[in-house]
């Protein structure tokens, strides 16, 4: 691997990671009462994700959609056979109970997109139109209609967000 190459992953990575948190500032921000200091954290939020997008595109990260659903499927099966049992054993041996609910509901929940990956790459081309939602406490993603109680983490339908 190149020393531009390890750079670009890096950069990659601290990109996506500075949207997101940034993202989150910004819901502070607005929860707070400070609409333009949620505004700016929301764009600059956007800037990073242009900036990230821009690496994986260099990296060649970005394949055909078939390729791209595999790479998904294996990343998803990683995190719940490798990556995310261990952090649960790590966070139960240190007591830390706010981090072993949020390992439990990723690893829940990256089994599910795992499915839904699969289910997507088996049936490319079909063009069936499914509506998705996404529970705003764990990450429980559901086709179809939100159910009235999450099966993770027992929020309510209202948890529920309808991604477009």
């Amino acid at each position: 691997m190149s020393k531009t190459e390890d750079n670009l992953k890096e950069a990659f990575a601290g990109e996506s990671q500075a949207n997101r948190k940034y993202l989150a500032y910004g819901k502070k921000a607005e929860e707070d009462g400070f609409s333009q200091v949620a505004r700016l954290f929301r764009a600059a939020a956007y800037a990073e994700t242009v900036h990230a997008h821009s690496h994986l595109g260099a990296l060649r990260g970005v394949g055909s959609t078939e390729d791209n659903l595999r790479d998904a499927i294996n990343g998803e099966t990683h995190e719940f056979t490798n990556m995310y049992p261990q952090m649960i054993l790590d966070a139960e041996g240190e007591g830390e109970s706010t981090a072993l609910k949020s390992f439990a509901y990723a690893n829940a929940v990256e089994k599910i997109h795992a499915a839904l990956y699969e289910k997507a790459l088996a049936q490319i081309g079909s063009n069936e139109d499914v509506d998705y939602y996404v529970c705003d406490i764990c990450g429980n993603t559901v086709e179809s209609v939100a159910p009235d109680k999450c099966e993770i983490c027992g929020a309510g339908k209202k948890a529920f967000a309808k991604v477009d």
